[in-house]
Order: structure tokens, then C-alpha cells, then sequence
């Protein structure tokens, strides 16, 4: 199983094809490429067809999981991270190096999701803080880049393990250095591409419990994709981007009309950069007054952001209501009816929407200042509806949705401390798999003070708010908090989505599983035993209270019925039951 799926990825630069008219069609096109540098038209070539790679094999990168959970997120999450930065690149028409490099550095840091989104966003940094500087890039320093990159990405980790995508980026590196004929590009791409595929290949004996598994690191295997399109796109074959959903295509046939025939006489376009949360309420509200303004309309939401194309006789309305949502950006207005009055009218309606989007500016300014800062605020990060009311309860200011199946951005996080208000703001990322994004944004505050709890889970989020103590000084709070946690045992229930074995334990498909702190405590048929025995591991004689909080696929009476077997087997324990809401696992619990 390890070979076949670490060989997989040399299928890459071989070319993939679909099957015409399906959603993810590719168009290749070849060229002859034959030079030793690199302009900056190739390099957004080649960047956009990396991130087109990945994007295409997100879910087979996300079934790479070690654990067997329905929410393997790793292809995802690299995929959310490198398109931030695309739909940006995509957007420079014509670039220098320096354009590219600050959009990849400051679109990838902004929308880093989980471990492997930040270590990937912290190695386009390093590559591209080396390059910036340069109009045109060749082998000495692309390995010089390379170099970089791999030191930034290992600082950002507090405890850098190999096996991993940071041990695949290093390799490269470290053959690359060796090559000597690093003035052909050729040749450095084939030694470079070669040692990330044995690197990766080799990740299982690195971390056992890859190999027990029977998977190659996902993260790598996210890398060595993005570098495969790369190259390919250097090769001449090349991925065509659409920073569009790739579910939606839209054929634009140009034809001779007449003035008379033209009822909506603006072609309108903008794209609106999210600064709130948007609803499938709001996007059908929306598309509904746009619809009513014209027609020829094209609306694509996602990824933090809504690009229009509406044909109008009111280009304003559609302005001032994209401003209900967030900034404007890339306004664009013609006259279907006028060319030659093009530019006077296109400036008029752009003047009014800037000077709308600054009065409304000014005005949130105003109501940011006109409320002073408290003295300690808290973010948090869950999902479920019931856990976030518990937070919320609890004190905490903001709760980011996003967790086990949708880690947050670095943006949303810095939005969520800007929304806090506060001298002092404490994070509770509640999964593993988010602290390095929220210890990104963390760096990138300077208005205030930041403190990431390390919390790995939602019942030690629970734990850590309930242990702040108001008027105390804020790096005491930090340090009990964050000393607290070793005293809260955590488990979630959910169930398996393939066959495997992990810590020394077989797993078929659909089994319960029981997940702990270290790894996987129970399996079993049936929700109630596995927690049973996940608990036979976590209660020990100084155990005082036993906390379940069942998902939305768990009901009250079940949770209920469980807290009575727990009382009855443990009957000096305390059981507490509350509602969690979350999806896709049955129960979380924690021991303290």
C-alpha cells in the first residue's frame, strides 16, 4: 500500500487528462522551453499550475490521513492556503517578480489553514522574501530560495518532526545544494522533483505510525504535487488556472449588436473582499436585488470573497451593495453603448463607489474608536451550535467556526481579534491542527497583546477559560491556563472511513472509534462501550468528574442513557452532560 501510494505522485509530470465535460477538465498546452532563467511571466505560470495540481488532488491528498476519521483535511487545507495567494497572482496581469512574490508571501501567510497550510505558507515566505529583489530567477537562487524557505518553515514549528512535509522540503534542498550544474534548470528541477519523491516514499519508516498505517506523509505528498504542476507548467504542459468555483463555466460568445438592442448599457464588475460572514441568506439576497438591477449576471462566492459580473443601468446600486459585505476591489465599468465615453463614466461610477466605501470606513473607524478597549478578551475556536453557545456562556467575546472539519484561516483569526477589542487577547485553537495558524496570527498583531493557549481540544478550552481570573496579570492568567490542560484527559468518539491498523489496533470501516490525547484508546461496534472503555484508560484515582458533550448526530436520550452506564460503573464519579451539536463526532468527553 505505501508503494503504490507513494508512486502515485510521479504520475504528475507525466500529464493527467479528464474526461471532456466533466468539472475538472484540464487544458494542457505545450511549448518548447528552452532557457536558464525564469521571468515573471513563467514563474505565475508555474506557480498557478502548482496550485491548479493541488487543487485538482485535494481529496485524494485528504484520504492520506494516519487516522481513519471522516474529516482528513490535509489537501484541503494546503488547497485553501495556495489559492488565497493564486486568486491574487492570477489578478496581476503583468508582472515583476517582486509583484508575485509579495501576493504568494502575504495571500498564503493570510490564508494558512491547519499545520500543514501554515508550513506550506511559511515555505513560499522564505522562497519568496529570497527572490523578490530579482527580475528574473535562476538555479543559484532558486536553490538559494529553497534554502530559505526550508529554514523558515522549521521555525515556525515548536517541535519540527521528521517525516514530514518539512523533511521532503529539506531533502530537496539538500540535493539541489549538491547538484553543480545548477545552471540548468532542467536538470536541477529533474534532481529536485527526484529527491522530494524519495524523501516522500520514505517518510514511513520516519514516523512508524505512517507506516503502520500504510500512507506517505499527506503533507508531503501536498508539497510534492504543488512542485509536480510547477515544473510541468516550466515543461511546457501546462494547468490552466480559473480562479472561478470549477464547477462553473461560463462560454462568452462576442457577436455584432446594435445600440438599440442594448437594454442594460453598464457591464459591471467587482469583487468583494468578505469582511463578515456570508450567509447562503445573504448570497441569495444579493443575487436577487443584482438580478433585479440587469442581467448577464455571474456570481462566485467562496474562499472569503464575491466576484460580480451584472449588465446594468446602475452600476452604482450593485457598488453600494457589494459595500454592505465588505471592501471593493478590481471595479471595472464599461459602456456597452458608448465606447468613446468609456472612461468618463467609468470613472464617475468608481469615484462614487471609493467615496461610499471611505465614508463607510470612516464611519466603522469611528464606532472601533468611540469603544474603548477592554482590558481581556477571548477567541475561540468550535463547532456545533451548542458548543458555541457554551463558550459564549463561559465569557469567551469571539468564536470562529472551524474545528475537526474546517480549520480557520490566519485572517479569520486576526479578524476575530480585531472583533475582540481588547489590551489582551487569549486564542484557544481546541485542536492541534490550529495552533500554528493562530500563533501566525498572533505575529502579526501589533496593536494589541495575543496569547495562544495551546488547547488541543474543546474540553480544555472549557478548562482554560474557567481558570482566568480577572484583574490577575495577563502572562500569570497564560501560564495557568496553560498549565491547567495537563489536567483535563479529552476523547472524541466518531467512526472509521477505511480499513487500517493504528496503534496496534485493527480498524475496519465503520467501526466506532475512541481517539485520546495519544492515539486511539477503543474500538468497538457501538458508541456506548467504546466510551466505556475509552474510560477504563482515563479515570484513575484522583478522577472527580467525567463531562460529556454529544454531537448532532447523537441524541439527548442516548447521551443520557450513556451518563447512566458511566454513573453506574463509576458511581464515585460525577457525570456532566451538555450539548455540543458538532458534526461527525458522536461524543466528546473529557476526565478531570
Amino acid at each position: 500500500m505505501i508503494a503504490a501510494a507513494a508512486s502515485r505522485q510521479t504520475l504528475w509530470s507525466a500529464g493527467t487528462t479528464c474526461a471532456k465535460g466533466t468539472a475538472h477538465e484540464l487544458k494542457f498546452w505545450r511549448s518548447q522551453v528552452s532557457t536558464n532563467t525564469i521571468d515573471a511571466q513563467l514563474f505565475r505560470k508555474m506557480f498557478l499550475s502548482g496550485a491548479r495540481n493541488l487543487e485538482i488532488r485535494k481529496n485524494w491528498i485528504n484520504e492520506l490521513n494516519v487516522f481513519p476519521v471522516p474529516d482528513g483535511d490535509t489537501g484541503t487545507n494546503m488547497t485553501m492556503t495556495i489559492m488565497s495567494a493564486a486568486g491574487d497572482v492570477s489578478a496581476i496581469e503583468d508582472p515583476t517578480i517582486d509583484d508575485l512574490a509579495k501576493a504568494i508571501s502575504s495571500g498564503s501567510l493570510r490564508g494558512a489553514r491547519g499545520n500543514s497550510g501554515v508550513i506550506l505558507s511559511q515555505l513560499l515566505r522564505g522562497f519568496t522574501n529570497t527572490i523578490r529583489d530579482h527580475s528574473e530567477l535562476d538555479g543559484e537562487l532558486i536553490v538559494a530560495a529553497m534554502q530559505k524557505a526550508v529554514e523558515t518553515a522549521y521555525k515556525a514549528v515548536m517541535k519540527p518532526k521528521e517525516g514530514t512535509i518539512l523533511t521532503v522540503a529539506r531533502v530537496m534542498y539538500e540535493k539541489a545544494q549538491e547538484f553543480e550544474e545548477k545552471e540548468d534548470l532542467d536538470k536541477l528541477f529533474q534532481v529536485i522533483l527526484t529527491a522530494g519523491d524519495e524523501a516522500l516514499a520514505n517518510t514511513p519508516e520516519l514516523l512508524p505510525v505512517l507506516k503502520e498505517a500504510g500512507v506517505v506523509d499527506s503533507g508531503g505528498q501536498g508539497l510534492m504535487t504543488v512542485l509536480h504542476g510547477v515544473v510541468d507548467a516550466y515543461n511546457g504542459l501546462e494547468l490552466n488556472f480559473d480562479f472561478k468555483a470549477p464547477e462553473t463555466k461560463v462560454q462568452t460568445v462576442r457577436q455584432p449588436i446594435s445600440t438599440d438592442d442594448i437594454k442594460y448599457g453598464y457591464c459591471t464588475e467587482f469583487i468583494v473582499k468578505l469582511e463578515k460572514e456570508f450567509t447562503e441568506e445573504d448570497e441569495a439576497s444579493m443575487k436577487e436585488f443584482l438580478f433585479s438591477l440587469g442581467d448577464s449576471l455571474v456570481f462566485v462566492a467562496g474562499d472569503g470573497m464575491v466576484k460580480v459580473h451584472v449588465h446594468t443601468n446602475h452600476p452604482g446600486r450593485a457598488f453600494e451593495k457589494g459595500l454592505e459585505y465588505g471592501q471593493l476591489t478590481r471595479m471595472k465599468v464599461d459602456n456597452m453603448r458608448e465606447e468613446h465615453e468609456e472612461k468618463l463614466f467609468k470613472s464617475e461610477v468608481v469615484q462614487a463607489a471609493r467615496e461610499a466605501e471611505a465614508k463607510q470606513r470612516a464611519l466603522e473607524e469611528e464606532k472601533a474608536e468611540a469603544a474603548s478597549k477592554k482590558e481581556s478578551a477571548f477567541v475561540a475556536v468550535t463547532i456545533g451550535d451548542g458548543l458555541a453557545e457554551l463558550f459564549r456562556g463561559l465569557g469567551v467575546d469571539a468564536v470562529i467556526e472551524g474545528g475537526q472539519t474546517m480549520n480557520p484561516s490566519t485572517d479569520d483569526m486576526l479578524r476575530a481579534i480585531k472583533e475582540a477589542n481588547a489590551e489582551n487577547v487569549y486564542i484557544l485553537p481546541n485542536n492541534k491542527n490550529i495552533i500554528l495558524a493562530a500563533n501566525q496570527a498572533r505575529d502579526l498583531v501589533t496593536d494589541c497583546n495575543v496569547y495562544v493557549v495551546p488547547t488541543k481540544t474543546v474540553p480544555q478550552g472549557i478548562a482554560s477559560v474557567v481558570n482566568f481570573v480577572p484583574g490577575k496579570d495577563p502572562e500569570t492568567n497564560f501560564t495557568d491556563m496553560t498549565e491547567e490542560l495537563a489536567n483535563i484527559k479529552s476523547g472524541e468518539v466518531t467512526y472509521a472511513v477505511r480499513d487500517t491498523k493504528i496503534d496496534g489496533k485493527e480498524i475496519k470501516s465503520g467501526d466506532i472509534m475512541g481517539i485520546g490525547d495519544e492515539g486511539i484508546l477503543a474500538v468497538g461496534a457501538d458508541v456506548e462501550h467504546v466510551v466505556l472503555g475509552m474510560l477504563d484508560s482515563m479515570v484513575d484515582e484522583d478522577s472527580e468528574l467525567v463531562s460529556l458533550y454529544n454531537g448532532k448526530d447523537y441524541s439527548e436520550e442516548a447521551v443520557s442513557a450513556l451518563a447512566a452506564m458511566i454513573e453506574e460503573k463509576y458511581p464515585d464519579l460525577e457525570v456532566e452532560v451538555n450539548y455540543g451539536g458538532q458534526p461527525l463526532y458522536y461524543v466528546l468527553l473529557s476526565v478531570e
